[in-house]
């Protein structure tokens, strides 16, 4: 799960929409996610509100670094060679009649016999 840090910049979370919107207000062109580029990816800029931007989630080292990388990489399908496999089905009997439980009923747990 969470650990306590991390559910602590979660709490944040709103103080990011008001921040977003903020700047959107100044630059109506700017998307969303231009601003998590200019506050996350790009070098840290002191500005005028730099005090705000350190208030951020993930932003202020509170003793969490979590680094998380994906990478997908494509293949072309024409270059995927598939090879059928062909698999043999058997059936074992593990099993021999007189291990089956009817024929433990029928001889041991009989109620006895007047």
């Amino acid at each position: 799960m969470f650990t306590a840090t991390e559910l602590y910049q979660l709490v944040k979370l709103p103080l990011l929409i008001d921040h977003y919107f903020e700047h959107k207000e100044q630059k109506s062109e700017l998307t969303f996610w231009t601003f998590l580029k200019v506050h996350y990816a790009d070098n840290i800029v002191v500005d005028e509100d730099h005090t705000q931007d350190m208030k951020l989630p993930f932003k202020s080292d509170d003793g969490c670094i979590n680094i998380t990388l994906t990478a997908v990489i494509s293949c072309p399908l024409s270059d995927l060679i598939l090879k059928p496999y062909c698999s043999e089905t058997k059936t074992f009997f593990t099993y021999k009649e007189s291990f089956l439980p009817s024929s433990f009923l029928s001889t041991i747990w009989q109620p006895p016999k007047a």
